[in-house]
């Protein structure tokens, strides 16, 4: 059997040597920490189980059929709750709303705020869940290797369907006029890592995704996807090597890798990283080996990064739902200071979640499990004096938009930013979701998930196709398993 090493245990890693592994490759995973999932790890601390990444459970579909590949259902593993409803929007002291999961009372919230605008927003629907199973089952499932996979009926027959060349920004402005109702629609395209404006059309799919698929949390944690896909792997035969950073590779042949980690050598046959793609090509790999360059890198618009903390509350908080999103400061003014003038934001957007109101078991009795992030640009100077800053401004005006004392109730308190990024996952620039989804890095101009030097070696995650989110992480694991049984034929 060919030997196949797999770099990093997060989605895409997961994915990709179950996938390997179910095709009879010798599959082994090396993970530089101490456990699986990557930025979908979990931590526990005092009877508090927090999440430390991903908190968005969406595309329900996908995480199925990955699971029913290997003759499995999520059901096997996890038990998934529909939440409703979906979130939460602060625009300002008693100025929120509650996104419901049915779509009827949706239609009569967006009635409410702006008339007319509920059969706009089921006509608007319709064409994004024209574009959500076009781009699902024709776009992100294909490897990016050349612009000829594009050439595709489906895709050539709906092309001013898809809206591929006009943004996301323009086209729902087109629409509704009221501006929360475009703040909020404009939202989920923020997980792509760029401005609605710079955003294409077609990532309402995500708006589908978001409003008529629903929005999911797995009992227990986001931490159950990594938890089952490990299971699974380990079902079927992948071996792992926790604690193991890679620190070299050497191309031996054109058959054969040399990779060196903290605690040994190991031949490969077949080497798929998983791990940060600016990572093992600009520190792993000889400069001779490389498919880029730094300029190439530095070129690259990067997604977020994020000022994350972790706090333990005693007490419970009644104004949060389980997702609660704050748009009570400028949006333009925070998207600006993310991609385009790169700095510290002035009076960031955040998000808070809030998993122990659905889940009892992730808080000790009577407390609550309170996981805030801000997105901020990525490569800013990450201080421990910056964190307490970002801390004490977001506590007081989440203490005035809930009415609510929270910071005199904190038991428990992390924080975690661009330097956690680059220590736990070597994150290019301290980015926290990968490679933003722009027009100008979609498909084939995305980085390849083929070295263009060594015959071996092949890379999966948020930084190649399909782009960041989990959903995406597991289907590149797919996407790269598929490109690599094609080669070798095990």
């Amino acid at each position: 059997m060919k030997k196949v090493y797999v770099i990093g245990s997060g989605f895409a890693g997961l994915s990709a040597a179950t996938m390997l592994a179910a095709k009879g490759y010798d599959v082994t995973v090396l993970e530089k920490n101490n456990t699986y999932g990557g930025r979908g790890r979990k931590f526990e601390e005092d009877g508090f189980v927090f999440d430390m990444g991903p908190s968005w459970y969406w595309m329900p579909e996908v995480f199925e059929k990955y699971f029913n590949l290997f003759g499995k259902s999520t059901s096997d593993y996890y038990e998934l709750i529909r939440l409703n409803p979906s979130y939460k929007v602060f625009y300002g002291k008693d100025d929120a709303i509650e996104l419901p999961g049915d779509l009827n009372e949706l239609y009569n919230l967006f009635d409410k705020i702006e008339a007319g605008s509920g059969l706009k927003l089921k006509a608007f629907l319709e064409e994004a869940k024209y574009k959500y199973e076009v781009g699902i089952n024709n776009l992100v499932y294909k490897p990016g290797q050349e612009i000829s996979e594009l050439i595709d009926k489906d895709l050539i027959k709906g092309l001013f369907k898809l809206d591929v060349f006009k943004s996301i920004s323009k086209h729902i402005k087109e629409r509704f006029k009221n501006p929360k109702l475009v703040q909020l629609l404009e939202f989920p395209v923020l997980f792509l890592g760029a401005t609605p404006a710079d955003t294409p059309a077609l990532y309402s799919l995500m708006n589908y995704a978001d409003m008529a698929l629903g929005t999911w949390y797995p009992k227990g944690g986001m931490h159950k996807i990594g938890e089952a896909m490990y299971k699974l792997a380990v079902e079927r035969g992948v071996k792992f090597k926790f604690n193991s950073p890679v620190l070299h590779i050497k191309n031996l042949s054109e058959n054969l890798c040399e990779i060196k980690t903290s605690n040994g050598l190991y031949t490969a046959d077949i080497i798929v990283g998983a791990a940060d793609y600016n990572h093992i090509e600009q520190v792993l790999l000889e400069e001779k080996d490389r498919n880029y360059s730094v300029n190439y890198w530095n070129k690259r618009v990067m997604a977020p990064s994020s000022l994350i903390f972790y706090l333990g509350v005693n007490k419970k908080l009644n104004h949060l739902l389980h997702h609660n999103l704050f748009f009570d400061q400028d949006f333009g003014l925070h998207s600006n200071e993310i991609y385009k003038n790169p700095q510290w934001p002035s009076n960031p957007l955040f998000y808070a979640c809030l998993t122990s109101k659905t889940d009892s078991g992730v808080a000790p009795a009577g407390h609550e499990n309170l996981f805030i992030l801000i997105p901020v640009a990525p490569g800013l100077t990450d201080t421990n004096e910056t964190r307490e800053r970002y801390f004490q401004l977001i506590m007081k005006r989440l203490e005035y938009l809930t009415g609510e004392e929270i910071e005199k109730h904190i038991v428990y308190k992390r924080s975690y930013a661009h330097n956690n990024f680059i220590s736990d996952y070597n994150s290019f620039k301290g980015n926290a979701y990968g490679l933003a989804n722009t027009l100008m890095q979609t498909a084939h101009l995305k980085p390849s998930i083929r070295s263009k030097k060594i015959n071996n070696l092949f890379f999966t995650g948020q930084l190649t196709v399909p782009g960041p989110g989990v959903p995406p992480a597991i289907i590149s694991g797919q996407v790269v398993a598929k490109e690599i049984e094609k080669e070798f034929k095990n």
